[in-house]
């Protein structure tokens, strides 16, 4: 068992993922939002009391209820696959044959090692085969999928993929440049480290494409 904690442990501090998809349970909905507020407040109560904290105070007596609404209702909504965006597609009737780009998308999701905050930009682009996606779109999306306990590749490879079968094409790139407080505010603590992630699909692995999607972006993004 302690070989085992020590495995996960270390899996945890050097953020290596262990599965292509978000590991969540076949039975993860079988309750409400409204029930899950209620098993977290209490969870998160006992959190606060085991840490010596006193839960009469005016200032602090809300927060199990805030944090319990936190989770559910907002960081991790991507969790819940009926709050998934629709993809509303149209057909390219102005022939637009050339790369689409949307950079410096603001994005906020949380490490699964150690729930802690990822801040960072995705930059996203496609070439169109007759298919279009709103604008918003493509932002709605990748904030859904970065509404879960994430790990960055992940995240990146979620984003392609859902747009590949949204515009039904393999020319989808996805680049994000975030930071992780996992790294910044504990461990090794170096404020000053992000990482950058990359998906690459179709037309987008040749070496013209893909450097013109990068000069596009830059990779110039502050925090």
């Amino acid at each position: 068992m302690i070989q085992n904690e020590e495995m996960h442990d270390e899996i945890g501090d050097n953020h290596i993922g262990s599965c292509a998809n978000n590991p969540v349970r076949q039975d993860a909905f079988d309750i409400t939002d409204e029930e899950k507020i209620e098993r977290i407040k209490k969870d998160v109560e006992n959190i606060l009391q085991t840490l010596g904290m006193d839960l009469t105070d005016d200032s602090i007596k809300g927060t199990p209820n805030r944090v319990a609404k936190m989770f559910v209702k907002e960081i991790f909504g991507g969790l819940n696959p009926n709050k998934k965006p629709k993809a509303s597609t149209f057909d390219n009737n102005y022939k637009y044959g050339e790369m689409l780009v949307e950079k410096n998308i603001t994005l906020y999701s949380t490490c699964e090692h150690h729930l802690l905050p990822i801040i960072g930009r995705a930059h996203v682009a496609y070439i169109s085969n007759g298919t279009v996606i709103g604008l918003s779109k493509m932002n709605r999306l990748v904030e859904h999928y970065a509404k879960r306990p994430q790990v960055q590749e992940r995240l990146t490879m979620q984003i392609v993929q859902e747009l590949q079968n949204a515009l039904g094409t393999e020319d989808v790139a996805c680049v994000i440049d975030a930071k992780h407080l996992c790294v910044n505010s504990r461990g090794i603590k170096d404020i000053e480290s992000s990482t950058v992630t990359s998906e690459f699909g179709g037309r987008f692995k040749e070496d013209k494409i893909k450097r013109e999607f990068l000069d596009y972006i830059k990779l110039e993004t502050k925090f």
